[in-house]
């Protein structure tokens, strides 16, 4: 059980922790473990299929395959407005609402939306993110490189 407050403080500190480490220039570039820190061993990260980098992702070697991933796919991901919507005691789950502004590196398009996340807390570390996003065909377009048609 994870009370509201600490819920916060939690999630605050790792979105600070996740912020520092992509400024310090992400994987390859920066230390993993000031981030991992803040989630359990055996988190579970869902992604949909459907994104680039879609899948189900365990563990800190996994998540830090994600993070790497995600630095792939995206030359900008940005954090433009966040809301934590709601936090359960009992289960220890949180719900955030992101505005996201991106952009591909494959294509160079932009894009603007929004992402939920319920994220689950256990032993004051993240266990468990589902982040459901709006239009995962939008987001998997924009990093596609559109295929050249052959002339006849």
């Amino acid at each position: 059980m994870t009370d509201q407050s600490n819920t916060k403080t939690i999630l605050k500190r790792m979105y600070a922790a996740e912020a520092e480490y992509l400024l310090a220039g992400g994987p390859g570039n920066a230390d993993f473990e000031p981030l991992a820190e803040h989630f359990s061993s055996e988190v579970v990260l869902h992604q949909a299929e459907a994104l680039p980098y879609g899948g189900i992702w365990r563990g800190h070697a996994d998540l830090e395959r994600f993070f790497a991933a995600m630095s792939g796919t995206w030359a900008v991901f940005e954090f433009v407005e966040q809301e934590l919507v709601a936090t359960d005691e009992d289960t220890g789950t949180a719900v955030v609402l992101t505005q996201v502004r991106a952009r591909s590196r494959a294509t160079g398009r932009e894009l603007e939306f929004p992402i939920l996340q319920t994220i689950t807390i256990r032993d004051d570390r993240i266990a468990e993110v589902r982040p459901f996003y709006w239009d995962t065909a939008a987001i998997a377009a924009a990093c596609t490189p559109e295929q050249a048609t052959p002339h006849r």
